[in-house]
């Protein structure tokens, strides 16, 4: 097995297609082929199953293909690591739950950039469970999330300020229960229990975002009300274009930094941005 069989097998799996996967890597379909049926061979397993609109995989392929991201993001990894270009002496690879860029991921990229000018960023957007696998398979060195990973080896976690989580509407008086122009932002499990709960006798939002930035976004211009961080909301309550809308429950939502032990280079860099948020 070599990275190029399995870069031909992620192809296959992104494509849909050998057709497809053949033009996408630029070589013949016979090598496609030929790559998949080694790999198969390798593995005593049928991977894909062809049929005429594509192929799909078995539940073998379904396995192996976690396994192969993570094995060619590492060997990516070790390549530029092995090769790092002049004026360069460390890369670091940030994990960022989406909703965490504005804040905390800001303020770590900026503060890195800052302290360590000859390190190289590469920052990695996800949700909590996507972070977790990048963590365990070694695909990020630095990660924010709002789910504390299960403790492994070589990972510090560290807890950050909670967030919590206020509701806002475009104007003071705009309802509680029952607004019309209520925005649902999902905000893990916890939130979504205790908002049922607290919101039990509520109607259904017809309007729900997975991202708090883009529900503000939607607030600004259709106006509205949603639960949203106080750390995004702070600039619009100031200058009065959302408001806290009194009377209504108030949630909370941790937040952790999680730290691998690869990140010796800059580790000083680290424990100085954690102590600047103290």
């Amino acid at each position: 097995m070599n990275m190029v069989t399995l870069q031909t097998f992620l192809a296959i799996v992104r494509t849909g297609s050998l057709v497809r996967a053949s033009a996408a890597m630029n070589v013949t379909q016979s090598t496609v082929t030929s790559r998949l049926q080694t790999l198969e061979a390798e593995l005593g397993q049928t991977l894909v199953l062809r049929q005429k609109n594509g192929v799909t995989l078995t539940a073998a392929g379904i396995k192996l293909r976690r396994y192969a991201e993570a094995m060619t993001q590492l060997w990516l990894q070790a390549k530029q690591e092995t090769a790092l270009p002049p004026g360069v002496d460390a890369i670091c690879n940030i994990g960022v739950h989406t909703d965490l860029w504005a804040g905390y991921g800001t303020l770590f990229f900026d503060s890195l950039r800052r302290t360590h000018p000859s390190i190289a960023l590469s920052v990695w957007q996800g949700d909590d469970n996507r972070i977790t696998q990048w963590l365990a398979n070694g695909l990020v060195d630095v990660a924010f999330t709002f789910s504390a990973p299960p403790g492994q080896a070589g990972q510090m976690l560290h807890t950050l300020s909670t967030d919590r989580l206020c509701l806002v509407g475009t104007e003071p008086d705009r309802p509680i229960r029952h607004d019309p122009g209520y925005i649902y932002v999902e905000a893990g499990p916890d939130f979504e229990r205790e908002h049922t709960a607290a919101y039990a006798d509520a109607d259904t939002a017809k309007i729900s975002f997975n991202n708090a930035s883009w529900a503000l976004t939607h607030l600004s211009r259709h106006g509205g009300s949603a639960y949203l961080p106080d750390r995004i909301i702070a600039p619009e309550i100031a200058a009065r274009r959302l408001f806290v809308l009194e009377g209504a429950p108030v949630f909370q939502r941790p937040c952790f930094m999680v730290v691998r032990d690869s990140t010796g280079a800059y580790a000083d860099d680290i424990t100085a941005f954690l102590n600047g948020l103290e």
